[in-house]
């Protein structure tokens, strides 16, 4: 019994000295209590980030410019001729001592004039490029079946002028001289032709040439047309020696420029082509040569600023063709791109 009695005392310090292990149940056998410790067991997962560095291939686009030759944008352009009834013709000469040299050219396209013109309904006057002889001039025209001798004999009667003024010799003969109204026809088209050694200087009356030209475009329901015969740019001139810049006639060749007109080099031993060219400018627009080699898909075609198909190219001559011949008085625009090309021959130096 004393036995039983201090392994009791035994089991019963032993749970003390255990602490806050509490039994959570005890088994009795036999009249004899034991304690059994169950110790409860938690389980902490506990997740740890760690950064770690890979080095990975990633490509980059860098945008680079790279230059193409898209070429240069121009637009050729016309108004058509209204139709007309006969043409009446200007020729308006520089009669200055340094023009004597040119007779034998001036009287040649004067005839290539006469032979490209109709075979009716035309009239042509010679008058000075000095306004004091052009309003009073009374010569009476030249018509059909007149030749090159009766040219010489009117171009004999243009004296000697010291004023070189063609677009107020021009004004002064329409307006200012009676005569001109014996012969002259406001029904028919007009044709000036500019022929002059040195540059245009009615600067006064117009001091720019879309002054004289808002003047004469009015005329004749705008059936008016322009050649000049005249020095152009000692770059591009034709004569032995360069002409100073002051003689070059760039009023004259930007006004001819307005209008579409042709522009002779007055040193060109031949100016037939050019006047014939002149000549023909009068007839309606059926066709249109491009300034500059044009790329062919870019082309288009406006008429009074609405796109028109009514047309093809033709890349042999660089000349747009109309199939339905644009209307008098519609301003036809014929824009494209071409390419620039430098020159990159090898001079040998």
């Amino acid at each position: 019994m004393a036995s039983k009695t201090i392994k009791s005392l035994l089991l019963f310090v032993a749970s003390i000295v255990a602490g806050c292990n509490t039994p959570d149940y005890a088994i009795v056998t036999g009249g004899e209590k034991e304690v059994v410790v169950v110790t409860k067991t938690e389980t902490v997962t506990e997740t740890v980030t760690e950064t770690v560095e890979i080095e990975v291939e990633v490509p980059v686009y860098v945008e680079v410019e790279v230059p193409v030759n898209e070429g240069i944008i121009w637009v050729d352009s016309f108004t058509q001729h209204m139709s007309v009834d006969g043409i009446d013709i200007l020729w308006v000469v520089d009669r200055s001592g340094s023009m004597n040299r040119y007779n034998a050219e001036l009287l040649a396209g004067v005839e290539a004039m006469l032979l490209a013109l109709p075979i009716a309904d035309w009239r042509l006057v010679m008058i000075s490029a000095d306004p004091s002889r052009a309003i009073a001039s009374n010569e009476f025209p030249l018509v059909p079946g007149d030749d090159i001798d009766d040219a010489a004999d009117m171009l004999a009667t243009l004296t000697s002028a010291p004023y070189e003024e063609g677009f107020n010799s021009v004004y002064d003969y329409i307006v200012n001289n009676p005569y001109s109204s014996t012969w002259m026809r406001p029904d028919a088209g007009l044709l000036v032709v500019f022929v002059s050694d040195e540059e245009e200087q009615s600067n006064v009356e117009y001091p720019a040439v879309s002054d004289f030209m808002s003047w004469y475009g009015s005329l004749r329901m705008g059936s008016v047309f322009m050649a000049s015969v005249v020095n152009q740019e000692p770059s591009t001139s034709l004569c032995a020696w360069a002409p100073s810049p002051i003689d070059v006639g760039d009023r004259y060749m930007e006004a001819t420029a307005m209008l579409g007109g042709v522009i002779v080099d007055i040193c060109d031993t031949d100016w037939s082509p050019g006047v014939t060219d002149a000549t023909h400018s009068i007839e309606p627009y059926e066709h249109l040569k491009l300034t500059h080699d044009a790329e062919a898909d870019s082309i288009r075609v406006f008429i009074d600023g609405s796109l028109n198909s009514d047309w093809f190219y033709q890349e042999s001559d660089n000349t747009v063709y109309f199939t339905v011949i644009p209307a008098a008085g519609q301003l036809v625009e014929i824009g494209y791109r071409y390419i620039e090309v430098t020159d990159t021959a090898d001079t040998g130096s």
